[in-house]
């Protein structure tokens, strides 16, 4: 698509995806190096992602707050191991209003300890748990390579924070937060995606151990979508949050965290998009269907705006996200041109004729060209034709989402079949694993893939470890990831 100035996705993907992410004005490159502009049509599409998500939050009984972005650095410094994986990527401010600071503050990379600091004020006893807190922020880890949605050296997110009177309750806890965000992923986002538990080289510095979703993105390559982390008592013990049980004892609280950021944004462009841009799932399109007037006379121009106008009316009526695209300036083609770039789900096109039959054309970003055309919708049940389509594309973003990810994902037996199919098919490798951290860590610097994930679905199943020859009953994820 040179005259859109898109780089073809099989030409160089990394390319096609910044192409994409700036011809569709989702966001642009900052004076601050490493941080991006997220434009009016990219925030539209965050903010329905997080309407789908604080509901959820909601649903499972979770209230929001807000926490500041400035943390002393000795809060970091009371879990060894939380310091320890956080301090190549702070922030520290050092100097406020002119003056030196008695102690430097952290800009947040993440809240787990000025959240924990403030639990241990509010928690006395077991009736003040569970605490069940979700803020919305930005928070800042400060990133050598960076790329737009994917990893920027500032971000939005979301994190949950809660803190239990048992293990049990908190273990639960982080399973139920990552089964919300899978939902979030396949029913709204159209991504299938991978539940399972981190490795302990991937996990999250100062849990006991981390879970995650893992999706497959249109090259094969993984993305760590959302991740939930049982915190045990780690940072309990570190700032003191303590409480009466119902045995009049006092003990520590069981804590999780979980976050999903901005970039989801870049899962959804990467899952779903194509060379002609972005194809966004209609859950979350900021606009669901553009309708584009056409007329070649003055004398249709009337008529044809006021067909349109009663179906942008009846749309808008029944809940659609409907914009009517009249400018006068470009060309039909023009139009069709710009609004498949940006992903719109659906678009409705009126002409003369149609006035005439007093019916629209659809046509379907997801199915482009003629497969996607379909003609004569009568205009008086345009809504419930245009519904019905939309849960349409919704189902059928997700089924080739699930068949693509199906068809990538490999088992091998052996490394050598390993690195073949890494540098071949590429994708998901399932294999069973009874490997070392350091294992992981050789297979990564040879191969530059991970363990994404013990997946939940595969426990308990038998095999032979395809790097160390052992019997073992665990089941792991390798790919190369973003």
């Amino acid at each position: 698509m040179a005259e859109k100035g898109v780089t073809p996705r099989s030409e160089d993907y990394s390319r096609w995806y910044t192409d994409v992410v700036q011809k569709a004005e989702l966001a642009d490159y900052s004076p601050v190096k490493g941080c991006m502009v997220i434009r009016p049509y990219g925030y539209a599409l965050w903010e329905n992602i997080q309407a789908a998500l604080d509901r959820r939050f909601k649903e499972t009984g979770h209230v929001n707050a807000y926490f500041p972005l400035f943390i002393p650095l000795s809060f970091l410094q009371k879990e060894a191991e939380h310091v320890e994986g956080f301090s190549p990527q702070l922030a520290v401010v050092t100097v406020g209003g002119g003056e030196k600071l008695e102690e430097p503050l952290v800009v947040r990379p993440t809240s787990e300890t000025i959240i924990g600091h403030m639990y241990s004020q509010w928690v006395r006893s077991y009736r003040d748990l569970p605490l069940l807190i979700n803020q919305w922020s930005n928070v800042v880890r400060w990133e050598m390579r960076t790329r737009l949605f994917l990893r920027t050296t500032e971000f939005l997110w979301q994190e949950g924070h809660t803190a239990h009177a048992t293990r049990a309750e908190a273990e639960e806890e982080t399973r139920r937060m990552l089964g919300v965000y899978a939902d979030f992923a396949i029913n709204d986002a159209a991504i299938p995606v991978i539940q399972g538990k981190k490795s302990n080289r991937e996990k999250f510095a100062g849990a006991l151990y981390s879970t995650t979703i893992e999706a497959m993105m249109g090259n094969g390559w993984a993305l760590q979508s959302g991740t939930s982390h049982f915190l045990g008592q780690n940072f309990a013990r570190a700032f003191d949050i303590k409480f009466l049980n119902q045995n009049n004892e006092m003990e520590y609280a069981w804590t999780t965290s979980w976050g999903l950021s901005t970039r989801m944004v870049g899962a959804i462009i990467m899952a779903h998009g194509d060379d002609q841009g972005l194809v966004l799932p209609p859950k979350l399109a900021p606009i669901q269907v553009v309708i584009v007037p056409i007329w070649r006379k003055d004398a249709e121009k009337t008529a044809v705006l006021g067909l349109t106008d009663q179906a942008a009316q009846a749309l808008k009526a029944a809940g659609v996200r409907v914009k009517v695209d009249d400018r006068e300036e470009v060309s039909a083609g023009f139009k069709f041109n710009d609004w498949e770039m940006r992903g719109a789900p659906l678009r409705i096109e009126i002409g003369p004729r149609d006035v005439v039959q007093n019916a629209v054309v659809f046509a379907r970003r997801d199915t482009p060209g003629k497969e996607g055309r379909t003609f004569g919708h009568p205009a008086p049940r345009v809504a419930n034709a245009v519904k019905e389509m939309l849960a349409t594309i919704q189902a059928d973003m997700l089924g080739r989402a699930t068949a693509f990810r199906d068809a990538n994902t490999h088992s091998v037996a052996n490394y050598d079949q390993f690195k073949e199919a890494l540098d071949g098919v590429g994708g998901f490798l399932r294999v069973h694993w009874a490997g070392s951290d350091e294992d992981e860590d050789r297979i990564k610097d040879e191969t530059k893939a991970t363990i994404r994930c013990y997946p939940f679905d595969a426990q308990g199943e038998e095999g032979v470890c395809f790097y160390t020859g052992r019997r073992t009953n665990q089941v792991a994820i390798f790919a190369r990831a973003y």
